[in-house]
């Protein structure tokens, strides 16, 4: 346990920092889609509660539930951190928008004092004589013209006076309806903080509880290892037979389409269809119009019994009951075929690559009918026993498997 607590605060820190880069939008986008997942999710786990069927199709769901709200605290926390420098940000701008306020109020007032001066004067120079007589009693001409420029240059000062008053007090009103708007930016940003706070206890506590149901679950599993050592198997030969399968339709399908073509080429229309979809990797739609993934490609540790390892050949995704299956890309159904225990499954031709289908109660597809993307091919199968509503998906490049979550649509 003590391990697997070591692996998750690892796991957490290196997501923490994979996200810190990221953009506010890019952030926002990121937390709304685990937001829509987690609920989703809940809704999954409750229809299977309401059965009182705790089964290990239950503690997959739970454990994404856990994954999807850790990763929504560490959005949580990276938003939190992001508002906190924009907090300072705005508390540094509103400091230095009041000290220019103070900074112009301050000129303001001189420039009213000098021109009460210079008015003043003025007034009192009137008394004693006015411009006229000023100039007039010069002692010749030069000093005339000097006194004339005089009075000119006077009151053009007096004019720029004026107007660099105007203009002060025009720019202390904009800076004071500046500083409202950050204040009041202040007060938003103050108040998203304490919802993004509240959000992220909530959350915390959510975890805690889930992760409690876990650790009860698990300890509940492991009181009946024999019989999930069992189910372990017969999941591994179930899996080894689709395999074989799969891996024989290929072959005909391979040599099919050798016999079609000239020296062992692969001919236009297949070239085409194979690097259109080879074009679409990262942008393929879901097989399922709603879904989560509860257990994904490659090795990987059993929920319940850590020191067993299982390999999936593709990617499981829980789903509700009676979902439409749906062809991820344009391609022909080359072979509809049944896997006991597991219902239908169907493989679909798309050039040099395969997706393969598996885990229907009904095919509405056809063997030999070529099929568009998003067009639906079948329904899901419900196992009643665990209330489990799966599809396994896989995808195929000749007689190599790929990771389908590398190929479909922000399925990370």
């Amino acid at each position: 346990m003590r391990l697997t607590r070591k692996l998750l605060i690892v796991g957490l820190v290196f997501f923490a920092t994979s996200i810190t880069g990221q953009t506010k939008e890019g952030l926002k986008k990121q937390k709304l889609e685990l937001e829509k997942e987690i609920r989703y999710t809940q809704e999954l786990l409750n229809n299977i509660n309401s059965k009182k069927t705790k089964s290990l199709n239950y503690l997959k769901v739970l454990d994404r539930q856990i994954k999807n709200k850790s990763e929504l605290i560490i959005a949580l926390n990276t938003e939190t951190t992001l508002l906190n420098k924009q907090i300072r940000k705005t508390e540094r701008s509103i400091a230095e928008i009041e000290a220019e306020i103070i900074s112009k109020e301050r000129r303001l007032k001189k420039l009213k004092e000098e021109y009460a001066q210079m008015i003043y004067a003025a007034f009192k120079q009137r008394g004693k004589k006015n411009d006229v007589a000023f100039i007039v009693s010069a002692n010749d001409f030069y000093q005339a013209y000097k006194r004339i420029l005089y009075l000119k240059q006077y009151s053009d000062f007096r004019k720029k006076q004026g107007i660099k008053i105007r203009e002060t007090q025009k720019q202390l009103l904009d800076k004071q309806d500046v500083l409202a708007q950050k204040k009041a930016e202040l007060v938003k940003e103050h108040l998203l903080k304490t919802v993004l706070m509240d959000s992220k206890q909530a959350e915390l506590e959510g975890i805690n509880i889930d992760k409690k149901e876990k650790e009860n679950l698990v300890k509940d599993f492991a009181n009946s290892a024999m019989q999930f050592k069992k189910l372990i198997q017969d999941k591994k030969k179930k899996s080894k037979k689709l395999d074989e399968k799969i891996r024989k339709i290929i072959e005909e399908e391979i040599a099919i389409a050798q016999k079609k073509s000239k020296d062992d080429k692969l001919t236009p229309e297949t070239l085409a269809l194979s690097s259109e979809f080879k074009k679409n990797k990262g942008r393929l739609p879901w097989p399922l119009d709603r879904g989560v993934i509860v257990s994904r490609y490659g090795k990987q540790n059993h929920p319940v019994f850590p020191g067993v390892e299982i390999f999936n050949n593709g990617i499981e995704i829980a789903t509700e009951r009676n979902t439409d299956v749906r062809a991820v890309f344009d391609g022909k159904v080359s072979r509809i075929f049944f896997v006991k225990g597991e219902g239908k499954a169907i493989l679909i031709n798309h050039g040099e690559y395969f997706s393969v289908y598996s885990g229907l109660k009904e095919v509405t597809a056809k063997t030999g009918e070529k099929v568009f993307s998003k067009e639906k091919i079948g329904i899901v199968l419900t196992h009643e026993q665990e209330d489990k509503t799966e599809l396994h998906f896989e995808i195929w490049k000749g007689y190599e498997k790929e990771n389908p979550t590398n190929w479909l649509y922000n399925a990370d």
